[in-house]
């Protein structure tokens, strides 16, 4: 996935100089907004907003809580990693995972970087069963997708499900594509040979060619910036050589398992929502100072789901 600046910031989207009260009309037509009035604002050619204005106008229905029980912490020396989990397309993965976790990961550790590609650990070197890939799942109203208006190389409709990049063929199979920051679970060739024990992370540009080839079980949130920055891997397809080199996590768990007061109270925009729906147009018109030529398009791995603290109410 081509990086972006928010797709992995955490973001601070208090009040700058009073939020925007518009309604989505209002958001896409920004520039008539606030003007001198009547024929003076009609003269005003219409602006697409920024995201940050976007952000500022949402209101609190737009945002959603992370669920506890799906929210993996990776503690590192340098920070916490942050991933939201993905049960509604890889429900098997995702409780081995839970499983794992639980029953403490006091080994897990990172144990490959390679640049432009992904950082990889393992929860446990205690042998796990193997699981059938959950590379694919039936589409299903409930999962809420939204398509962009854009075509998609990969497939015959991108968009988002559930709050995560996805992808649908039409004939009833969607599954989540390979996007910066996704999260997927290693294997050897076989289909039925990952166990949910070892994990990755996209860390360069997309490779969507793995895209219902891999069972992928979720995204990163938070911390993004720990693991892209990690030291590169010498071995072979990243791996670190030495037995010693591994980085270690300090702890693995599950944010239910976590005091309350302890957790990051962090919340996710609604991929289905009308502000997610105004963000998707502005990024795909950018007019803020900086750009001379909108793209006109924008492709799914290039549109930012914001994430931030949740703000006291």
């Amino acid at each position: 996935m081509a990086r972006t600046g928010t797709n992995h910031t955490l973001l601070n989207t208090g009040s700058r100089g009073g939020a925007l009260r518009a309604t989505l009309a209002g958001l896409l037509l920004l520039g008539g907004l606030g003007g001198s009035g009547g024929a003076a604002a009609l003269a005003e050619p219409a602006r697409t907003p920024t995201t940050a204005e976007i952000l500022d106008a949402s209101p609190a229905a737009d945002w959603r809580p992370l669920d506890p029980a799906s929210t993996l912490y990776l503690d590192l020396d340098g920070g916490r990693v942050i991933v939201e989990l993905a049960p509604a397309f890889a429900p098997r993965h995702v409780e081995a995972i839970q499983s794992m976790v639980r029953a403490g990961a006091s080994d897990a550790a990172i144990n490959r970087v390679q640049d432009n590609f992904v950082v990889q650990w393992n929860l446990t070197s205690t042998p796990q069963p193997t699981l059938a890939g959950e590379f694919t799942r039936p589409d299903d109203p409930a999962l809420g997708f939204t398509p962009l208006p854009d075509g998609d190389v990969y497939a015959p409709e991108a968009g988002f499900a559930s709050g995560m990049p996805a992808a649908r063929d039409g004939k009833g199979a969607i599954w989540l594509v390979h996007c910066y920051g996704m999260v997927g679970v290693g294997r050897e060739n076989a289909a039925d040979s990952g166990t949910g024990a070892e994990l990755y992370a996209i860390i360069g540009h997309a490779p969507r060619h793995l895209d219902r080839n891999i069972t992928v079980v979720g995204r990163v949130v938070a911390g993004m910036e720990l693991l892209s920055s990690l030291p590169r891997g010498k071995g072979a397809m990243g791996f670190y050589e030495s037995p010693a080199r591994p980085i270690p996590f300090r702890a693995v768990r599950l944010a239910a398992d976590v005091p309350a007061a302890e957790r990051q109270s962090l919340e996710v925009l609604r991929t289905d929502s009308p502000t997610f729906a105004a963000l998707v147009e502005s990024r795909r018109n950018r007019q803020d100072d900086f750009y001379h030529v909108p793209a006109g398009a924008i492709d799914v791995c290039s549109v930012p789901i914001p994430v931030r603290e949740r703000p006291a109410r």
